[in-house]
């Protein structure tokens, strides 16, 4: 059916905007939790403190992205709604046990797995069923929706902070139970118009019968050139992005100690996000085609060089000037993820391909913030962990800047294929009108013999 362009539909927007803020507003806000996660579980005797403490936080964003091709699968087959309520279901169980553990090595399974899990099976859907509502307004729709997390990311950190200081770190994950709740309560307002896999298979018997793999996973989105590039650049890029998020209230803490508001950073690094998805997502809509990809490659390029200039501020308003500029790009990135999918496979298979990019994308997103924990319990310092974060953005846009070049390429032989086609079947033509016209002479002789 045609999409509404509203009444439902901007119900169920206020509850994918909670579900967006909720979940990323929580993984943004990791380093406050980080901070206190050393000072509650840490001793003097453990050389390798940050290094198992950036665990937590790591696992639980790259199991975020690590789900999203398997979600993408349950999505398709079992529809929005269910998906998304229990997944905030199994999402607060995970977020509730984590706040019962007593030593750092449970919240491997508690916090970084169990509601890793749960946000990501919550958070998918509620990007699916806006299609489901809007056409015309879908830019608009995702703008504001999206703009939920950037607006948790800002005011998350100043409230987990009175929180923290107030009840400990134990309780204060028990009031961030209420936003897991409450984002259970919004997966029911996921109403489906368009039916899913499950509905049409069974039809009105409501027999469920599982599709072909084929439709299931669409690996065929691997068989293009310039997908595979971007889908295996951007993790490339990938590998110090989230390490800021982790180590940086911590660095703050090590260079300038409890002089300054830390959680400044994450305001800033929130609203900067929040203004480059708005300003980046309508410059994109005046960039054709898969060039949009240069605003990817500018993105990565300054991402690197924020990251590199953290351990040359030796000034607090200097590290506040990097993370505006960090934040800016941040938004730039994430917010045409989607318009350049959509140029590289074309609507019918976007839903998947972004499912296995976050996907891949999980893996340095994982990586990255412990290995940086690591340098910094082997060095004393964060210098050389962010100066190597710097690196990967900047060879990952590298390595994206031929894309727009070999899309125009395969478009070109696209192009020729049908014309190809259409000389083939005139020259088939023409001989089976020869083969017809030479078996009918000797008929037609025959006959007059006879």
């Amino acid at each position: 059916p045609e999409p509404p362009e509203g009444g439902w539909g901007w119900v169920v927007m206020l509850a994918a905007m909670w579900c967006n803020g909720a979940v990323f507003g929580i993984q943004n806000s990791c380093g406050v939790l980080f901070v206190s996660m050393l000072r509650l579980f840490g001793s003097s005797e453990d050389k390798q403190l940050v290094f198992k403490t950036a665990w937590v936080s790591s696992l639980s964003m790259g199991m975020v992205f690590f789900c999203s091709p398997i979600v993408s699968v349950f999505t398709d087959l079992f529809g929005c709604r269910r998906v998304a309520v229990i997944g905030a279901a199994v999402g607060l169980a995970g977020l509730l046990s984590s706040s019962f553990v007593s030593t750092i090595e449970p919240l491997y399974f508690t916090y970084g797995i169990l509601f890793a899990c749960g946000c990501s099976f919550a958070y998918q859907p509620s990007l699916v069923i806006l299609g489901h509502y809007f056409k015309k307004r879908l830019g608009l729709v995702n703008g504001i929706v999206t703009a939920g997390s950037s607006l948790f990311t800002v005011s998350l950190p100043f409230l987990l902070r009175v929180l923290l200081d107030s009840v400990d770190l134990f309780n204060t994950l028990r009031v961030l139970c209420i936003l897991m709740f409450v984002l259970f309560l919004a997966g029911f307002t996921y109403k489906p118009l368009v039916p899913n896999t499950k509905d049409k298979e069974g039809g009105k018997k409501g027999k469920f019968k599982l599709p072909p793999g084929k439709k299931i996973c669409n690996f065929s989105v691997f068989k293009v050139l310039s997908y595979r590039i971007w889908a295996f650049g951007i993790p490339t890029a990938l590998f110090g992005y989230f390490v800021p998020y982790v180590h940086l209230m911590n660095h703050v803490k090590d260079r300038f100690g409890d002089s300054v508001p830390e959680e400044v950073l994450l305001l800033c690094l929130g609203i900067t996000s929040g203004v480059g998805r708005l300003v980046f997502g309508r410059v994109a809509d005046y960039i054709p085609g898969a060039k949009k990809i240069y605003l990817q490659v500018a993105s990565f390029f300054f991402i690197g060089l924020m990251s590199m200039m953290i351990p040359l501020c030796h000034v607090f308003g200097a590290l506040i000037a990097v993370c505006l500029f960090m934040g800016l790009f941040d938004g730039c990135f994430i917010c045409i993820m989607a318009p350049i999918a959509f140029e590289l496979v074309g609507a019918q298979d976007v839903s998947q391909a972004i499912g296995f990019l976050l996907g891949l994308m999980s893996v340095p997103m994982t990586v990255g913030p412990p290995v940086a924990g690591l340098l910094r319990d082997k060095l004393g310092t964060y210098d050389v962990a962010f100066y190597l974060a710097g690196v990967p953005p900047l060879i990952g846009g590298a390595i994206l800047c031929v894309i727009p070049w070999i899309h125009e390429r395969q478009k070109l032989k696209e192009r020729a294929k049908p014309v190809d086609g259409e000389t083939t079947e005139k020259m088939l033509g023409k001989e089976s009108t020869l083969v017809s016209d030479t078996t009918e002479k000797p008929v037609k002789e025959l006959e007059s013999g006879i």
